[in-house]
C-alpha cells in the first residue's frame, strides 16, 4: 500500500515538529514557505520533499493526498479552503478559524468532498489526557461536577493574539472532550497589563445544559508553570498534570456526600504509555485518511471549540 503524500506549509515553530514527524509516517512531498532563508534550511535535512514558496505548487500536484497547515494563526481558514477545495485532505493548527462561521464553511467543504479535515488540538492525543477521559466515560468518577485548568507561566509575553487564544485553546479543547457538550453560557474577564488591548491574563467560565461548569486560569504573568487539568466527580476526583515528569495522573477517592460529610480513600496513579503526543496526533490524521476512525466527528469536534472559543472572545471584548 502507497504511502499518504504529504505537503507541510508553514515552518517556523511548531512547522519542523510536524515535518519530523511527517517524514516518518508518510511519503513527505512538500515543504513550504515564504521565508526563504527558513525554507531552505529544512530543506536541506530533508532532500526528498519539494521546496517551495508558494502554496499553490501543493494544490496544483494532482499526486499529492494531504496539506498540514502550520502557518499563523488568521492564514489557517483561508489556506484550510483553498486546500478542501482542491480536494486534499487538510490537517490544520489550532484553531482551523477565527470565526464559527468559518469554521461551519470548511466542515461543510470537507463532507462535501468526503475529506479529512483535523483540527490540531495535541493534547486530544495526549496518553494522559485519553486516559482522564477513559475514567469519565467509564463511570470511575461517577457523575461530573466541575472540569478547570491553569495554564500559566512567566513570558513568552505576545503582542499579537492573547492569553485566550494562546494558551485557552489547548484547555478549552481538553474540557469540550470530557464533557461533550456546547457550553450554553460563558463569561471571561482579562487584564492587558503588558501590551494594550492583548490580555496576558484571563479567566473564564463555562456552563453547560447538563449543569456542569468549567473554570480556565490562563497568563503569561505568573511565578509558577502550570499545565494542570481537574475533574471533580461525584464519586472521585482526578488530576491531569502535564509538568510532571512520571506522574501525569492521579485519581483521588474523594468526595462529598449529601449532607456534606466528607470521604477520603485511597490516591491511585495509572500507568501512562510514553508515546509522543504529536506522533500519535499526526498518525491519527493519517488512519482518518485510511478510513479508520470518524473523520465527520473529528471535523465538527473542531467546530464545537470554535464556537466555545468564539463566544469567549466575545464576552471579553464586552
Amino acid at each position: 500500500m502507497a504511502l499518504t503524500s504529504v505537503g507541510v506549509v508553514g515552518l517556523n515553530y511548531w512547522g519542523p515538529n510536524l515535518v519530523r514527524n511527517f517524514d516518518d509516517i508518510s511519503d513527505l512531498t512538500w515543504v513550504c514557505d515564504i521565508d526563504a532563508t527558513q525554507l531552505e534550511s529544512i530543506a536541506a535535512r530533508y532532500p526528498n520533499a519539494q521546496p517551495t514558496t508558494r502554496f499553490d505548487d501543493l494544490l496544483a500536484d494532482d499526486t499529492l493526498d494531504a496539506v498540514v497547515i502550520a502557518t499563523p494563526v488568521p492564514t489557517h481558514y483561508a489556506l484550510a479552503k483553498q486546500a478542501l477545495e482542491a480536494g486534499k485532505h487538510v490537517f490544520v493548527e489550532k484553531p482551523p478559524a477565527m470565526r464559527a462561521a468559518e469554521m461551519d464553511e470548511l466542515v461543510s467543504l470537507a463532507e462535501q468532498g468526503g475529506l479529512v479535515l483535523m483540527p490540531g488540538h495535541l493534547l486530544l492525543y495526549h496518553p494522559g489526557v485519553v486516559k482522564v477521559k477513559e475514567l469519565i466515560d467509564g463511570g470511575a468518577l461517577g457523575d461530573v461536577l466541575c472540569v478547570y485548568g491553569n495554564r500559566v507561566n512567566l513570558g513568552i509575553v505576545r503582542s499579537n493574539e492573547n492569553a485566550l487564544w494562546s494558551l485557552g485553546v489547548h484547555d478549552l479543547s481538553v474540557i469540550l472532550y470530557f464533557l461533550d457538550e456546547d457550553p450554553d453560557f460563558v463569561t471571561a474577564q482579562g487584564s492587558a497589563s503588558i501590551h494594550p488591548g492583548v490580555e496576558d491574563v484571563v479567566f473564564c467560565f463555562l456552563r453547560f445544559p447538563s449543569g456542569k461548569i468549567a473554570h480556565m486560569h490562563l497568563s503569561w504573568l505568573d511565578p509558577h508553570k502550570m499545565r494542570k487539568m481537574t475533574v471533580v466527580g461525584r464519586e472521585k476526583m482526578v488530576v491531569f498534570d502535564d509538568m510532571e515528569p512520571e506522574r501525569k495522573v492521579t485519581v483521588y477517592e474523594k468526595r462529598a456526600g449529601a449532607g456534606g460529610e466528607l470521604y477520603s480513600g485511597d490516591i491511585s496513579i495509572p500507568k501512562i504509555e510514553t508515546a509522543e503526543p504529536l506522533r500519535l496526533e499526526c498518525t491519527y490524521f493519517i488512519e482518518l485518511i485510511g478510513g479508520r476512525h470518524d473523520k465527520a466527528k473529528v471535523a465538527r469536534d473542531g467546530a464545537r471549540v470554535v464556537r466555545a472559543l468564539e463566544m469567549l472572545t466575545n464576552s471579553l471584548a464586552g
